[in-house]
């Protein structure tokens, strides 16, 4: 089994700066993106905390890249192409696999920090060059960025079970106390399993500290059936679900 660190969201290359806590709940911003057939950040009532969050340099009626999408019935679309879709395929990640999605954000009067904001646990992937047009327009339907106009031939949407966090849980941050943002607090077995992009041993320090890269979308781990691992992973998506 593996778990996947998916990094997701405003941070400071795009979008300027973190995602918002509004009431205590981390709201994870997609990424601006360039027109139609993307949604707005209005129609997915995030128009004022955008704003906000850009210091006005997004808007309401700015289009942006919805993805994760997280549907009302429980369940998560994810969509992935290129060179990243290419890292999760070649390191195996299919069903059964968990994406921990992490981003960005900043409580108001807070410091930023990464957390762990939302998850999916695989249950389905449709390579949209391959699939049929009856389950290419099925995903159309709820208007996944990936399936309204794929990129390329190398495109894939993962489907399953998945929420958004409803709180702040301590256990859900990455981030060390003080930051900076990239100095993770990680559980111990982490780098025993290892973490693709992360094979430096400069960056695994004393006290379960990871200087996490900078750059990079997809970070995968690969459980196998170590006890402690799958533990921690319950744990994480008790800390969700609750």
């Amino acid at each position: 089994m593996k778990i996947v660190f998916s990094r997701k969201g405003f941070d400071s290359a795009s979008g300027g700066g973190p995602s918002p806590i509004i009431d205590g709940r981390p709201v994870s911003l997609p990424i601006p993106t360039n027109g139609a057939p993307h949604e707005t950040y209005s129609a997915l009532g995030l128009g004022e905390a955008v704003t906000r969050a850009s210091r006005g340099k997004l808007g309401p009626q700015t289009a942006c890249h919805h993805d994760p999408m997280f549907l009302d019935d429980g369940e998560c679309l994810f969509g992935q192409c290129g060179a990243a879709q290419s890292h999760l395929a070649n390191r195996g990640v299919g069903v059964g696999d968990v994406f921990l999605f992490f981003g960005l954000f900043r409580e108001e009067g807070g410091d930023p920090h990464h957390r762990i904001f939302g998850f999916l646990r695989t249950e389905s992937i449709t390579h949209l060059a391959t699939c049929s047009p009856g389950e290419q327009a099925a995903l159309a339907a709820y208007r996944h960025p990936h399936a309204l106009t794929p990129y390329g031939r190398n495109d894939a949407i993962y489907r399953g079970r998945g929420r958004t966090a409803a709180n702040c849980d301590p256990a859900l941050r990455l981030t060390v106390p003080g930051g900076p943002v990239s100095l993770w607090q990680v559980p111990s077995w982490l780098q025993q399993t290892g973490l693709t992009y992360h094979d430096r041993p400069d960056r695994w320090l004393a006290g379960n500290r990871l200087k996490s890269v900078g750059r990079g979308q997809e970070f995968v781990s690969d459980l196998g059936e170590h006890p402690p691992a799958h533990e921690w992973l319950e744990r994480v998506l008790y800390s969700l679900e609750r």
